[in-house]
């Protein structure tokens, strides 16, 4: 089924192809500038850390509603292991195997493409089996840190979730926005709060996957008119599910990844940090949210702190 009217008219509203270059593998980190991060570290006064992971473990969220996205498989190498002889220092060794997309992580910007194109304009068969991501794969984004702004849309309607049929508005996002007293601007990382995370911490994996709240098709020109650097979620899918449009599936994927050039994360644990952010009546923050280097990659697992 070919892309819509709709969402060709938006793309073209929000493309930042060439806007940093015809060489840019970055998209909006390039917001990120030196003089955000100065004024990001300026939101530090009491040192309170906030961790927004998942564990990383083998009974993690992924219930194989995504073909191939396994949990991880931690299996140990060697234990006490007395490598220079008997009585000599012992060390134990481990590995993991593991879907990049498996739990808290961020999406490269070659994770989706559309009409055979990725971000700035590549070809989409620029990914290749043994090549990986030729272009913007996410050892090209070398860190993320920021000014954080939770705008958490649940409580902001007095909620502790949103219902799973609830498309987040832009509308909403301005509510959420003058809840928290925060104006988002240039360089900021967004995190956007549904409450659904609620759903994965009572054991229900299934239901945290599907149905699901998550951001409307609207929203990307929100993110764009203010120059938002990266938008995360506490879902699964980061867009509602199913699709506000029949048969368009991901399109605000689509349209952060390959038009705008978006950082997007998906299975942030914002719970604590909703706690947090009341407590300390604030919702901006300094976030460190480092990818890891895999070369070639189109995700990472990441760890993501939020400092106060």
């Amino acid at each position: 089924m070919p892309l819509p009217r709709e969402f060709h008219e938006i793309a073209e509203r929000v493309n930042n192809w060439g806007r940093w270059g015809n060489d840019d593998e970055i998209g909006t980190l390039n917001l990120v500038t030196d003089a955000v991060v100065r004024a990001a570290a300026g939101t530090v006064r009491s040192g309170r850390r906030v961790a927004l992971a998942l564990p990383l473990h083998r009974d993690g969220l992924q219930t194989g509603l995504v073909p191939g996205r396994t949990n991880p498989c931690h299996t140990m190498l060697q234990i006490n292991y007395e490598m220079f002889g008997p009585g000599t220092v012992a060390t134990s060794d481990d590995t993991v195997t593991m879907a990049l997309q498996a739990a808290t992580h961020w999406d490269a910007l070659t994770h989706v493409s559309h009409s055979g194109t990725l971000y700035n304009g590549r070809p989409a068969d620029t990914i290749t089996p043994h090549g990986r991501s030729r272009f913007s794969g996410i050892d090209k984004i070398p860190y993320v840190v920021s000014r954080g702004v939770l705008l958490d849309v649940a409580r902001a309607k007095g909620a502790e979730r949103l219902g799973g049929t609830h498309a987040v508005t832009p509308e909403d996002l301005d509510e959420a926005a003058e809840f928290g007293g925060v104006t988002v601007g240039a360089g900021d990382v967004v995190l956007v709060r549904t409450g659904q995370m609620s759903l994965l911490r009572a054991g229900d994996r299934h239901a945290y996957g599907f149905p699901s709240p998550g951001l409307s098709v609207r929203t990307p020109e929100w993110f764009h008119a203010r120059d938002v650097a990266a938008v995360a979620t506490d879902t699964l899918s980061f867009e509602i599910v199913p699709p506000e449009i029949d048969g368009l599936w991901l399109p605000v994927h689509a349209l952060h990844l390959v038009e705008m050039g978006l950082l997007q994360g998906q299975n942030w644990d914002l719970e604590k940090l909703s706690t947090a952010c009341g407590e300390e009546r604030r919702y901006a923050f300094l976030l460190s949210a480092m990818p890891e280097p895999f070369v070639g990659a189109t995700g990472t697992p990441v760890a993501p702190v939020a400092v106060f």
